[in-house]
């Protein structure tokens, strides 16, 4: 984990390739102390870096972000909110490669989705 206390992962439910895990953001972590006081919103590399510690995390295997593609911010996460936000992974190794189809939801509705490769490393 690259944030040290930025989240834990409360559950995840695997289903074949597709994962669905909860994690709880720490609101008062020290990255929402610039981004932005009196306002914190998640930056939208944390969120994509979330996504690659979770195939990390799921496979095992230590992973290099080759590219990234789709990537659509829909909303903002402020953790103040709600501090629970879900990833829904899609993942499918292909040799040396892991390709992710990802959505990050908050109770209210979609934050972020992406799609991303990975090199094995």
């Amino acid at each position: 984990m690259i944030l040290k206390d930025f989240y834990t992962v409360s559950k995840t439910e695997t289903s074949d390739s597709k994962h669905i895990t909860s994690l709880k953001i720490n609101k008062d972590h020290a990255i929402y102390d610039g981004h932005f006081p009196g306002r914190p919103v998640t930056p939208g590399v944390v969120l994509m870096l979330l996504f690659k510690e979770e195939v990390q995390r799921l496979s095992g295997k230590t992973l290099q972000l080759v590219r990234a593609s789709n990537v659509k911010f829909t909303a903002v996460f402020d953790p103040t909110d709600n501090n629970e936000l879900i990833l829904e992974s899609e993942i499918e190794e292909t040799g040396e490669f892991l390709n992710l189809k990802g959505i990050a939801k908050k109770k209210e509705g979609i934050v972020l989705k992406i799609n991303s490769l990975y090199q094995i490393i």
